[in-house]
């Protein structure tokens, strides 16, 4: 078995998500929770199918979103994987109903941040042995700082 790191291409650095299903359903289920989430959401994805014709689908409301997941999924051509990528959204506003998807299997990831999938090849097939999101901590957070996360939240309307 060889191992290699894949480095996601987001260039504007769009949140996404990342994660696994069973079954070629997971397309079309994927798209109605994430258009049903919102009226403003745009967003792409793409699945990696692991049987039969073995293709990449797709599908979306965003062409730009939707041509992104496909070129990451190729770039992972991982079994039953897929790609998300959301504008005018957030991933904790959609991640539970994703989840609830009764194909959905595992969530690696929902991230904007730089991030690199490690990736497991055998004779069969590739798969995602789990991802890097972001970065290293640098410490840890002093007393001004919590008050700022805390702050930031409600700002933003996370918290009362």
């Amino acid at each position: 078995m060889n191992t290699e790191t894949i480095i996601i291409h987001n260039p504007k650095a769009h949140n996404l998500i990342l994660g696994q299903a069973h079954f070629i359903k997971t397309v079309e289920d994927l798209h109605e929770v994430l258009a049903q989430a919102s009226n403003v959401i745009e967003f792409g994805l793409a699945f990696c199918e692991a049987s039969g014709p073995c293709l990449i689908r797709s599908s979306g409301n965003n062409k730009e979103l939707v041509s992104l997941a496909e070129e990451n999924a190729q770039s992972l051509s991982a079994g039953h994987t897929f790609v998300v990528f959301v504008d005018k959204a957030f991933p904790i506003q959609v991640l539970n109903a994703i989840k609830a998807i009764p194909e959905v299997c595992h969530i690696f990831c929902a991230t904007a941040n730089p991030l690199e999938v490690i990736i497991a090849q055998s004779e069969q097939g590739r798969g995602i042995l789990g991802v890097i999101d972001g970065f290293a901590p640098r410490g840890i957070e002093n007393e001004e700082q919590k008050i700022q996360r805390k702050s930031f939240l409600r700002d933003i309307g996370y918290k009362l």
